[in-house]
């Protein structure tokens, strides 16, 4: 009850602040503005008009934004940074963990990442170079170097008492590692093993020898894969020589997790995963703009099709009226394969051991539903025109095109991701493409056929 009090307590905040943006009230709004979490703090801020994202940036306690800008959308925490000077950044960095650090300094201009590092600590300077050494989407991008580790060969009671010398424990640390003295990886020692274990045996006897890792170079998103595989909260980072980097937890993960969802969801529409609810028009406009002029050529294409049965339409009126249901139902066949096979393909299931079983399920599933919905549409075309010529057409390319918008839908994500284009973003306009050209093609050609 006390938890569910505090949630209608912070709503009730929330939304106070969305009326008091609208208000003289300068002081109330940043009083309650700096009470919130820094995430709640991050959404109020990109949830409001880009005008207003300035005003509430600005009302920000100093030793707030760095935390803040961490949970910012990467276009609007760009934005924010580029306007700041480079003491500014190195100042605002402070406290905040390497792998946090390194993401704000990649989204700043190449010249000006050397101000900043030189503005920090040795330290922390060597630990963020460390990582910005790897590409952002790998698993070296992701990882933190705040580990703690041990030697096989020292007893549990003095890890425990060496435990008891820090101040406090990295965040998220649910395991240490054990390593040689050449920092290569030999295993990892649970918390709960390590404080259920006797006090008098070794970390060796106790630790899990590590049998998957993660290597630096690896894609993020097969880090996510293997941390949902596995439920990791957190998982050691080695080199290809094994030796100790740094480690991942789940917080970095989760974050990866939901970058792809963002993507995949907003490339079906053809727009860009930079592209915020309240982005600007001069950048929301041109970016739109291009697929909406790629999806306007396809377009033209599947006209230049009708346009070569100009004659047959014109001896046959029920043929404009049918025409569109062909392309639709290819459309919407193709778009269900093309979904299931790209959710495949992100979450690794999809290769070429599988593929030929995967379109040999696909076909059979296309001309099964083109067989059912042909004859249902041939019934009512039938009945509605009173021509059973007509009825034996479209069921026909209603075959047809179901069967080849399942093939399309299957084969395509395969074919654009082998020539490096990602799927989620060109497959739906090219998917668009084949079942209006087949569906219009099928249609009238057997029209002009039947009645030629």
């Amino acid at each position: 009850m006390q938890g569910h009090n505090e949630k209608v307590s912070q709503l009730s905040q929330l939304a106070s602040i969305h009326e008091l943006m609208d208000s003289s009230d300068v002081r109330l709004l940043s009083y309650m503005l700096n009470h919130l979490t820094p995430a709640d703090i991050a959404h109020q801020i990109e949830s409001a008009p880009p005008k207003a994202r300035r005003v509430l940036w600005d009302l920000i306690d100093k030793e707030l934004e760095g935390q803040v800008i961490g949970e910012l959308s990467e276009e609007l925490s760009g934005e924010i940074l580029k306007e700041m000077e480079s003491h500014e950044v190195a100042s605002l960095t402070e406290g905040l963990d390497p792998d946090d650090i390194a993401d704000i300094l990649q989204q700043l201009p190449e010249k000006v990442i050397p101000e900043v590092l030189q503005a920090m600590s040795a330290q922390d300077r060597l630990r963020v170079e460390s990582i910005l050494s790897y590409a952002e989407d790998t698993a070296g991008g992701l990882m933190n170097t705040d580990t703690i580790t041990v030697r096989p060969d020292i007893t549990i009671d003095v890890v425990l008492r060496y435990l008891r010398r820090h101040e406090e424990l990295p965040n998220t640390t649910d395991s240490i590692f054990v390593v040689n003295r050449e920092d290569s990886l030999l295993g990892i020692l649970p918390l709960g093993k390590l404080l259920t274990s006797s006090p008098d045996i070794t970390a060796r006897e106790v630790m899990v020898a590590r049998t998957e890792g993660i290597y630096a170079d690896m894609p993020d998103s097969e880090v996510a894969h293997l941390f949902k595989k596995n439920d990791w909260v957190s998982a050691p980072v080695t080199n290809q020589e094994n030796k100790l980097l740094g480690r991942i937890t789940i917080d970095d993960v989760v974050d990866v997790m939901s970058d792809e969802a963002d993507h995949s969801l907003l490339s079906l529409a053809g727009l860009s995963d930079e592209e915020g609810t309240f982005t600007s028009i001069g950048r929301t406009a041109p970016r739109r703009a291009v697929w909406l002029g790629i999806n306007l050529m396809t377009a033209i294409l599947a006209s230049s099709v009708i346009n070569i049965f100009e004659a047959t339409i014109e001896k046959v009126v029920a043929l404009a009226i049918l025409m569109p249901i062909v392309a639709s139902m290819g459309g919407v066949a193709g778009s269900q394969t093309l979904t299931v096979v790209i959710r495949g393909m992100a979450l690794g299931q999809v290769g070429r051991s599988n593929l030929r079983w995967l379109l040999s399920k696909e076909f059979a599933v296309g001309a099964l539903n083109g067989i059912l919905w042909a004859l249902v549409m041939g019934g009512v075309a039938a009945f509605w025109f009173k021509d059973p010529i007509i009825a034996v057409i479209i069921s026909s390319a209603m075959a047809i095109n179901l069967i080849v918008a399942a093939l399309a839908g299957a084969t395509l994500p395969v074919i654009l991701k082998s020539c490096r284009i990602d799927p989620a973003l060109a497959g739906t306009v090219a998917l668009t493409t084949i079942t209006d050209v087949v569906g219009f093609f099928s249609f009238l050609g057997l029209a002009t056929i039947f009645y030629g």
